[in-house]
């Protein structure tokens, strides 16, 4: 089965390909941008282009999207056009062709405004089940998309996996008051706990998608790093996230004191990864657990794969106040 890979030149799109090439698995990266994973320059907003990039091809994994970092810099017209319109053409030549698995990557900002609760509110418990509120073109394109995802699994017979991946880019965050108080490793040791997941993880999600996307039909599945916590925690995290973590894992102290890290003191949702193990048989990797036992070995808790894509930016500019600018 000859895989196709949108947004072979970016992040995940390499990822991609480096893994399936590694396997032995055929693979067509394509992408606006040539690299060393892209076999086919073109827009996926091309219909044209798009009917030639998937002759031959029997999967589809479509990666490539205008994300958030892009809402400060381009327009609602851009992100129609890659988002929506680029979407729809890949669902259109993929159902055509008859393709075995359309595989969407998602994003947990889908869900939006449904990710803070209310002041002294607990904790928002993040699963498939709750209902996007998108407070951004981003989120709203992206929602958009799923909703002509489901159409062909439905109306066409398209076998159809949406996968809502939670955080996974290297870069530092965008919250110019999380960049002043903690380091980037730290912050994102911490994500893992309840909104991050590591490449690798994203990775195999995805090529399990491909592989049992007919069998399920369609499916829409949160891909985040196992959480430890439960509903019972939901209002202690609000309120001293530290002390929740530090009662699950009392080595935490003493290995985030050696680094002069620090735990979040407040936790504000946490993503629910549970359904993604159960259809698809994923078993991810990089969770907290893996990073206390990384940081007792002096070790980095990223994913080779991970280390290896390494960091991409999101933008031919260097900015000087964030890692991007924030609408």
């Amino acid at each position: 089965m000859t895989i196709l890979v949108t947004g072979s030149a970016g992040h995940l799109g390499e990822a991609l390909v480096r893994t399936l090439r590694a396997q032995r698995r055929p693979v067509r990266g394509i992408d606006l941008k040539p690299s060393a994973f892209t076999d086919l320059v073109g827009s996926i907003a091309d219909p044209v282009f798009v009917r030639h990039a998937l002759m031959g091809m029997r999967a589809v994994i479509h990666a490539a999207t205008l994300h958030k970092p892009h809402v400060a810099t381009h327009g609602y017209s851009d992100f129609v056009e890659t988002n929506i319109a680029g979407t729809l053409n890949l669902l259109d030549e993929a159902a055509k062709a008859g393709a075995d698995a359309f595989v969407f990557t998602s994003t947990t900002s889908a869900f939006g405004s449904a990710l803070t609760p209310a002041p002294g509110a607990p904790a928002a418990w993040i699963t498939e089940g709750v209902a996007p509120i998108p407070r951004n073109i981003y989120g709203t394109s992206k929602v958009a998309a799923e909703g002509f995802c489901e159409l062909f699994a439905r109306r066409h017979g398209l076998p159809v996996i949406i996968l809502r991946t939670a955080r996974f880019f290297p870069e530092a965050d965008d919250d110019a008051d999380i960049r002043s108080q903690f380091e980037t490793a730290n912050v994102q040791a911490n994500e893992l706990l309840y909104r991050r997941v590591d490449i690798e993880d994203v990775v195999s999600a995805h090529l399990l998608s491909v592989d049992r996307g007919k069998a399920i039909g369609f499916g829409l599945y949160i891909v985040s790093a196992p959480t430890p916590f439960t509903r019972d925690d939901l209002l202690e995290l609000r309120r001293d996230a530290a002390a929740v973590v530090q009662r699950l894992y009392p080595e935490c102290q003493a290995l985030y004191t050696a680094r002069s890290w620090q735990l979040f003191p407040s936790i504000d949702r946490v993503y629910v990864s549970t359904r993604a193990g159960e259809a698809l048989g994923w078993k991810p990797k990089y969770d907290f657990r893996h990073v206390l036992a990384s940081l007792a070995r002096g070790e980095d808790f990223r994913s080779p794969l991970a280390r290896a894509v390494g960091s991409k930016g999101y933008h031919g500019t260097v900015f000087a106040d964030g890692p991007y600018p924030v609408a």
